[in-house]
This record gives C-alpha cells, structure tokens and sequence, in this order.
C-alpha cells in the first residue's frame, strides 16, 4: 500500500472513540511489508487535544493528495481506495513512458467486433 504514497499524515484525538480508523491504518502502515515496499514514505501522526474528527490524508507519488474521514471510512476501505488509486496511476504512468494516449478509448464499433480468438471446450473435454 505505502508504495503508492510518498506520505502520511493520520490526525486523531486519542481520548476520541472514532479512532478506530487510524489506529488500524497506523497499525497496517507500520506493518514491517508495508515498510518495505517504499521505506521513502513519510508517516506522520498528529495526536490532537480538541474535538477535531479523525482523519487521515495520503499524498500520493504523482503529488495527488486525497484526505479521508476516519470517523466513518473503515481502514480497510482507505486501504482498498489507495490501492485501486496507485494502480491507475501506475498504469497511466506505463502509459506515458511508453508514448500511448491516455486514458485508453476504444471506438464503439471496436467494441462490437466479435472475438473469435477463444475455442469453447467440447463436452467431453471437459470430463476429463
């Protein structure tokens, strides 16, 4: 996950019980794999002292910054969200370095072309 992001800044209350969120995000970014996988990657956690919701913002290795809601936005969903977000970034950086257009569009009459390219299996194929 920490691969995609050049940092992390996860803003709580400890004595708030919405913290939930960033504790598990903290817990995951601290994870030794995640470490690994970009040690470059800036973790930041201000604990705050006021009733300031809970919140965690990634910037992403484009400069892309996005700040999420811990207060309602489960670990696992920011997780899923970072991962979905730095593979399309990672592919449109392919994209780019090898000279493509991005993003991709495909004619609707491309789309219509049958693909015959796939034999079904016979029956008796597939017993065995």
């Amino acid at each position: 996950m920490l691969k995609f992001l050049s940092r992390v800044k996860i803003e709580f209350n400890a004595l708030d019980p919405r913290t939930a969120a960033c504790m598990e995000f903290l817990a995951q970014c601290n994870a030794r794999k995640a470490k690994e996988s970009n040690p470059a990657c800036q973790i930041q956690v201000k604990r705050c002292t006021d009733d300031t919701p809970p919140q965690i913002t990634v910037t992403f290795a484009s400069g892309v910054e996005e700040v999420f809601d811990a207060t309602c936005t489960p670990a696992q969903t920011i997780r899923t969200i970072i991962l979905d977000k730095g593979r399309m970034l990672e592919t449109e950086q392919m994209f780019k370095e090898a000279g493509e257009n991005w993003p991709v569009f495909i004619d609707e009459a491309e789309l219509k072309i049958p693909f015959k390219g796939i034999k079904p299996k016979k029956a008796e194929e597939k017993k065995t």
